[in-house]
């Protein structure tokens, strides 16, 4: 089974919830009219695309299809889908950092699959020949050290990592100084997992950041988020806490497959204007790819 397919099996929940809720709409409403609407805003709150982007979206279709002429409630799904996509359509340079020497900081909270993330993302840019060194930077959880070592393994890299309790900002210079003198295209930094309300934490997280800039600034500073489809509307807010104290460049999704929430992936990109880089929908390597705004489109509207 190909990505794709696999994506569009993830989110059937999803599909149904939006796709589903549509075709019964259209069914129900002829034309367009102000109900119309109401119960489509409904729809797509239900489908976890969220209160303010509804909005926002709901007013550009209503220009649209004043604009077109569109009066059939059965030309409304080709121009939402047309609409999301290009909400969700990355920038030509998204993935900048894979052709340049770079550093990737990999963020959020615990349990989302930050250490996971890592290793896949070692794993794809080892086989597109980049030289890639992982740095393991939680060293408040003795099972990530050993979880990212055998990703390391796994995908055939290197691994700076330090003792249980050790200072991240030391362990991340260490990191920093071994790229520097092997000739490292990417360094993958895994950090703690950081509950968005615990400052102390996040102050460290901005230490981190600080230590890259000045020790290695001419690699370009990559910053990921992880967070977990399954948990909605909570994983914006933790995308947007992350945001305040760093300059989050991009969104990991994990867990996309079964959960009726992926309409967040709109919602992150139209509200925090952040845009989704990946999506992760199991356990294996080819389980996380880049995110493509058509095929998302696809998978949850039909």
């Amino acid at each position: 089974m190909g990505f794709f397919d696999k994506l569009k099996a993830g989110l059937s929940k999803t599909r149904d919830q939006l796709a589903g809720g549509m075709d019964n709409l259209i069914n129900g409403y002829a034309e367009i009219d102000e109900d119309f609407y109401d119960e489509l805003e409904e729809t797509l709150i239900m489908g976890d695309l969220g209160v303010e982007s509804t909005g926002l979206i709901l007013e550009e279709l209503k220009d649209v299809v004043k604009e077109r002429r569109v009066r059939e409630s059965s030309g409304v799904k080709e121009l939402l889908a047309e609409l999301i996509t290009n909400r969700l359509t990355l920038p030509e340079d998204a993935y900048e950092y894979t052709n340049v020497r770079s550093v990737v900081l990999v963020v959020g909270v615990n349990g989302v699959g930050k250490t996971t993330t890592c290793g896949k993302l070692a794993a794809k840019l080892s086989d597109k020949g980049k030289k890639v060194l992982l740095c393991a930077a939680d060293t408040f959880r003795a099972a990530a050290g050993e979880q990212l070592k055998a990703w390391a393994g796994r995908a055939g890299v290197d691994i700076v990592s330090g003792a249980e309790g050790q200072d991240p900002g030391a362990v991340v210079f260490d990191g920093v100084s071994a790229a520097k003198a092997r000739g490292t295209d990417v360094l993958l930094v895994d950090t703690a997992g950081r509950l968005n309300n615990k400052k102390n934490l996040m102050e460290e997280l901005r230490k981190i950041k600080n230590i890259i800039a000045r020790e290695y600034p001419e690699a370009k500073l990559e910053t990921l988020v992880v967070v977990d489809a399954s948990t909605g509307q909570n994983a914006l807010v933790q995308a947007q806490e992350f945001a305040s104290v760093t300059d989050v460049t991009g969104v990991v999704l994990t867990k996309l497959d079964g959960t009726a929430k992926g309409g967040i992936v709109v919602a992150i990109a139209s509200q925090l204007g952040i845009p989704v880089k990946y999506i992760g929908i199991g356990e294996a390597v080819e389980d996380l790819e880049r995110f493509d705004a058509d095929s998302y489109v696809k998978a949850i509207l039909g």
